[in-house]
């Protein structure tokens, strides 16, 4: 049982990057549309016809009508680390609102995010394209500033849901020995990982994707050592906040690319792991109760440990 649990732990890593990012840019001229993609080159590294792949995976339409792709062409920038496609559409009429599906996280991995501009004469609009929200209508209208707020918002609580992220908020719950050091351990977390997210855009550190996946997996596997190791260490508050600077790296990616507001953003994000903490917190203290002659809290720490020890290697490796 306790090896079953911590080779399926320990395979998470070979799921998905914890980033996992492509931006694409629409320009609508009449009937016409003018699509640019930037995606980083390991993300098709595995795609033996990267260009069909792609262009197969996303599709744009209006009144109705699916637009058609009448050119299609793509090449790597090496210097940049992108993947670089360019198509030309004909929507047949005028574009009043652009409606697009797109897939890109089957043909990449399931956690891929595209972060989509469409530009009409003045006017434009975005969308955020994931597994849960495959599809999208821009809007060429200005949104009202509620409808922007909670479209960053929900975006903001999506990102919250990464495999890493989970592994992480699962590590302060069995770090936590109370109610009461939870939530400091919980509200440090998230204090530095507000500050880090939203900071960092602000200078000209661009740290690189293998970095902070790396960084990520490792505050996993460290946390989860010092419960294995320090079962009686204090002052895990001041860990958890530095810990959750780290975590920070990664909503900065998405604030770069998406042009977001960071408030918005990292309020759902902190709303989602503030569920998604409490939840944990029950499942685990059911589950403790039933397996207590099991030892629970290191079984489960040295499962964490062997997950985030993997994704850092991995990560590190390449």
């Amino acid at each position: 049982m306790r090896r079953a649990a911590l080779l399926a732990l320990a395979a998470l890593p070979l799921a998905a990057h914890v980033i996992s990012f492509s931006s694409g840019e629409m320009e609508i001229s009449g009937t016409r549309g003018a699509y640019e993609l930037r995606m980083p080159l390991y993300e098709i590294s595995h795609m033996t016809e990267p260009r069909d792949s792609i262009f197969r995976s996303i599709r744009f339409s209006a009144n109705g009508r699916a637009a058609e792709l009448l050119e299609g062409s793509c090449r790597e920038d090496a210097d940049a680390g992108a993947y670089i496609c360019r198509g030309e559409y004909d929507f047949g009429a005028p574009v009043e609102r652009l409606e697009v599906e797109c897939r890109y996280h089957a043909i990449t991995v399931p956690n891929h995010v595209h972060l989509l501009r469409a530009v009409r004469g003045g006017a434009g609009g975005r969308a955020v394209l994931d597994l849960s929200f495959p599809t999208a209508t821009v809007d060429f209208e200005p949104p009202s500033a509620a409808a922007v707020a909670l479209a960053q918002a929900a975006a903001g609580a999506g990102r919250a849901l990464t495999p890493v992220e989970l592994l992480f908020l699962a590590c302060l719950v069995l770090a936590a020995r109370s109610r009461k050091e939870l939530a400091a351990l919980a509200g440090m977390f998230l204090a530095g990982q507000v500050a880090s997210a939203v900071v960092v855009p602000l200078t000209e550190w661009n740290p690189p994707v293998r970095f902070v996946e790396a960084a990520a997996a490792l505050t996993v596997a460290y946390m989860a050592a010092e419960i294995l190791l320090l079962p009686k260490a204090g002052s895990r508050w001041a860990v958890a906040g530095v810990l959750g600077g780290f975590h920070g790296l990664y909503f900065a990616h998405f604030l770069r690319a998406s042009g977001y507001s960071a408030a918005w953003v990292m309020a759902g994000a902190a709303a989602a792991q503030a569920v998604l903490l409490l939840l944990l917190a029950v499942l685990f203290h059911r589950a403790a109760r039933w397996l207590a002659g099991y030892r629970p809290v290191p079984v489960a720490a040295s499962c964490l440990f062997a997950a985030g020890a993997v994704w850092f290697i991995m990560r590190l490796a390449g």
